[in-house]
């Protein structure tokens, strides 16, 4: 990660057209608008992807987003709107992180928003997790760091300065919350609870737990990994968005040289898919439940 966030002064913008997402038919509704958050907070999304364009591309294909280039920061950064207000980012992403292995395919990162990202990433050490980027300043932005949990899953820290995090949030085309795979769920309770703070709500069956900020109303998920996962799968965090349709959207990725890698399927937050980009960046979509 090399730079988050947006340059209000930007004036510059990817110059395909996004391609037309399904229609679902449904009311156009006011987004929310976010103006604050919460320390604890899962709060902004970006991607880093061997291949900007392309990317850009599909993604804006696939969600309606418009693509914002910010080459007098970092080259190649985009800034994502649903709208094209600058005002209101939904996502970001970006080139390939410096040093990556040859071959690495698109990932996502998700930021959970803190007071002090120097202060909660000796936390993450002492409880056990690495460092692997950070913490830094990004400009008058904020100051960010990129750290992994005990088991490996990466998940990033935001401190915000200028730029909040998302701007829109929870509504069909934008990032409404991200899920934590993992085969030691206490574990990673204990590591979470002491990071950032968080409870955890574990669902019959304990399979599927809703980590909750500071006893408020959930703020993501986390899955055990059994059995029928992969071996060599390590822990991760996975980033959703919301849609109107997960079918359709489903079959618009692949329409756009995506793949589908779990079908869409009732989950207890609504109906999801787990897709893929054409380089093969992992993500889901989600029709959440009333």
């Amino acid at each position: 990660m090399r730079l988050l966030g947006f340059n209000p002064e930007l004036t510059g913008r990817f110059v395909a057209e996004p391609s037309t997402p399904p229609d679902d038919g449904g009311e156009q509704q006011t987004m929310p608008e976010r103006t604050s958050y919460q320390p604890g907070t899962l709060c902004w999304v970006d991607l880093n992807a061997p291949d900007p364009d392309a990317a850009t591309t599909f993604y804006t294909g696939l969600f309606g987003w418009q693509a914002h280039l910010d080459g007098e920061v970092v080259a190649g950064h985009v800034t994502l709107t649903l709208d094209g207000d600058l005002s209101r980012p939904v996502a970001a992403l970006m080139p390939m992180i410096a040093g990556a292995p040859p071959g690495t395919p698109p990932f996502w990162t998700t930021y959970v928003g803190v007071t002090d990202v120097d202060a909660t990433a000796r936390a993450a050490q002492d409880a056990g997790g690495r460092i692997f980027m950070g913490p830094m300043d990004t400009g008058d932005l904020g100051r960010f760091a990129i750290l992994t949990d005990p088991y490996g899953a990466a998940i990033g820290l935001w401190q915000a300065a200028k730029f909040l995090g998302a701007g829109v949030a929870g509504e069909p085309g934008t990032y409404c919350w991200s899920e934590l795979a993992t085969r030691d769920p206490e574990g990673a309770k204990a590591f979470y609870g002491k990071v950032f703070g968080w409870g955890s709500d574990t669902h019959e069956g304990g399979t599927h737990t809703e980590w909750r900020n500071a006893g408020g109303p959930a703020i993501g998920w986390m899955t055990r990994m059994t059995d029928q996962w992969p071996a060599e799968m390590p822990s991760r965090w996975s980033v959703h968005f919301a849609v109107a349709d997960c079918d359709a959207t489903a079959a618009h990725a692949v329409e756009l040289g995506g793949t589908v890698t779990v079908a869409p399927a009732d989950v207890p937050a609504g109906r999801r898919a787990v897709l893929a980009d054409p380089g093969g960046g992992r993500f889901a979509v989600i029709r959440q439940s009333p």
